[in-house]
């Protein structure tokens, strides 16, 4: 039903009354407040801090917590936790990881973890005073931006570059003051934003008490961190002689393997429809560990996707090849991770994930995402070369179905084994399930 009306100050309404007004947007409200309800944590406690993470807080929306074993990064065995609805993400994961643990693991380095934020802002005098300035500006922003950053700094990070560009050739008179950041351990987005709103101020004040600039000439837009932060990198790889690949699939020789899946990533790496998937399989298993972790999951989408745009061109995030027989397998992946502040610890299930992790540096949640996601990407272009994703996928799914079509525990046993050696479809399991109640 559609909103017949304007509800003003429906976030100060009580749980009791914001659920009888959502009641009102059902043609039968029968049973919605008790499924709602149901969903409420036993932990009053647990449920306080749940409710209080967002606004308009109806209920808890339950996603499968999962764990991948064997994933062997660095030499380091990890169980890593995954928060995905898709049972073949984490099979593929765990498939992958295993599979790579007998052949070394991955290994993983950091390239970077710069981050980066900017003051947008119009600037209507004389360009070239505001770039003869440039040094002053800075120099005075920095002693201004300075308490701000004290607590950073002790922690070993703080603002590590500040630049103020023209971007005058994009829109006319628009500047940025372009700062790069070191948060540590900690995702660092309200430290960054903090900075960023004093700079602008800064500047306002700077303009104003320095003669020589025009009146209103300075007009501030925005202060906002970047999620596409190509300095904050990791990456990460595998390899293995390529006769190691034999029988990975029945009956296809490592060489074959190898040449396949080479040329599969070549295809993602130039054309931009099998990227756009490709990517989305690698960010599968990214997702689920970011999420389990409590960290920002679109954020990282976001910079990905950035990144693998960022020569202008979308393309894959990564690359195969192998040389001297020699298979190698490398992503590299834009990742600003936090294990502190945020819901990194405020949240129990991701406080539990840490821990599960060994409470590990940012930079080392950083390895482990990418290896999920590697793993994800592995199994994906493994399958999609040898026996096809459907097999695999609707295997896993089948339980799924048998939920949909309303299973008996008897019916799920008999679908489930008759199906082992069958091509699954919700049509064939629908059929099937048919004819043995018709017998029965």
């Amino acid at each position: 039903m559609v909103q017949k009306s304007i509800i003003r100050g429906f976030s100060k309404f009580s749980l009791e009354e914001k659920l009888k007004v959502v009641e009102g947007f059902f043609e039968d409200a029968s049973g919605v407040g008790e499924t709602l309800r149901s969903f409420f944590h036993g932990d009053p406690n647990i449920q306080k801090i749940l409710s209080e993470l967002s606004e308009n807080t109806l209920s808890n929306y339950p996603l499968p917590y999962n764990v991948a074993p064997n994933f062997l990064i660095n030499n380091t065995v990890y169980m890593v936790p995954m928060v995905t609805e898709e049972s073949s993400v984490v099979a593929a994961a765990s498939a992958a990881a295993s599979f790579w643990a007998a052949r070394g693991g991955f290994k993983a380095r950091i390239l970077g973890t710069q981050k980066i934020g900017q003051v947008h802002f119009l600037f209507s005098d004389d360009h070239q005073k505001l770039e003869a300035a440039s040094a002053e500006i800075i120099g005075f922003l920095q002693k201004r931006v300075a308490p701000i950053a004290a607590n950073m700094v002790k922690r070993g990070g703080g603002i590590t570059g500040m630049e103020i560009r023209n971007r005058s050739q994009l829109i006319e008179n628009y500047f940025q003051l372009h700062l790069t950041f070191e948060t540590v351990d900690a995702m660092g987005a309200n430290f960054i934003n903090s900075v960023l709103e004093e700079c602008s101020r800064g500047l306002g004040d700077f303009f104003q008490q320095k003669p020589g600039f025009a009146e209103n000439a300075f007009e501030p837009v925005m202060s906002i961190l970047s999620n596409h932060v190509p300095e904050c990198l990791v990456e990460i790889k595998v390899g293995c002689p390529v006769d190691e690949l034999k029988n990975i699939a029945p009956g296809v020789s490592g060489g074959e393997f190898a040449r396949r899946f080479v040329l599969a990533v070549e295809i993602a790496e130039k054309d931009i429809h099998r990227a756009a998937t490709h990517n989305k399989g690698i960010m599968n298993g990214v997702d689920a560990v970011i999420i389990a972790t409590g960290n920002d999951f679109r954020a990282i989408e976001a910079g990905a996707h950035a990144f693998a745009a960022k020569d202008g061109r979308y393309t894959s995030l990564s690359h195969a090849k192998v040389e001297n027989g020699q298979f190698e397998f490398t992503l590299t992946m834009p990742m600003a991770l936090g294990t502190t502040g945020g819901l990194t610890r405020l949240h129990p299930l991701a406080d539990l994930s840490l821990k599960m992790l060994g409470n590990p540096s940012a930079k080392e949640l950083m390895m482990i995402a990418a290896a999920a996601g590697m793993a994800n990407n592995f199994a994906a272009v493994r399958s999609l070369t040898t026996t096809g994703i459907q097999a695999g996928h609707m295997r896993m799914h089948l339980p799924n179905i048998l939920t949909q079509l309303g299973a008996t525990p008897a019916e799920r046993d008999k679908t489930m084994t008759y199906f082992r050696d069958q091509t699954i479809s919700f049509q064939k399991v629908e059929d099937y399930l048919k004819s043995i109640r018709e017998e029965g």
